[in-house]
């Protein structure tokens, strides 16, 4: 899958994609309109969602209700402002059993997203001009 990154103006950058446009933008203070998410609110938030769906099929295959769970992503941030650690706490509802537990944060684990930052892959960056 190949992504198109563009630039539509002010602090805007999207990313297209399979027919979709994820749109991005800098929050005020950082010069932008603050229309649109920031990009590494979207990394976090790929995490978070990543975890999310592996927690949701988990539950789907036991048929365990969903309804009053959810996911809590918290960022824990260094000195150098950068993320140490991410913290993902998974909110049961009080109806899920005991006996599940350490298998959903089992399963939770397994997001490809975060195996992905396990093992990070290279980035190579190029310049290409126009013949």
């Amino acid at each position: 899958m190949d992504m198109t990154i563009s630039f539509p103006g002010g602090q805007k950058v999207q990313a297209s994609f399979d027919g979709f446009v994820v749109e991005t933008d800098q929050s005020v203070s950082s010069g932008g309109t603050g229309s649109a998410p920031d990009p590494f609110s979207l990394f976090l938030s790929s995490i978070g969602t990543c975890t999310g769906i592996y927690v949701l099929r988990f539950c789907e295959q036991r048929k365990i209700p969903t309804d009053e769970m959810s996911l809590l992503l918290t960022p824990i941030w260094n000195d150098d402002g950068l993320i140490e650690t991410i913290d993902i706490t998974i909110k049961t509802g009080k109806d899920f059993p005991k006996k599940y537990e350490d298998a959903v944060l089992k399963a939770a684990g397994l997001c490809t997203v975060k195996r992905h930052l396990d093992k990070p892959p290279k980035i190579q960056l190029s310049l290409k001009r126009p013949l």
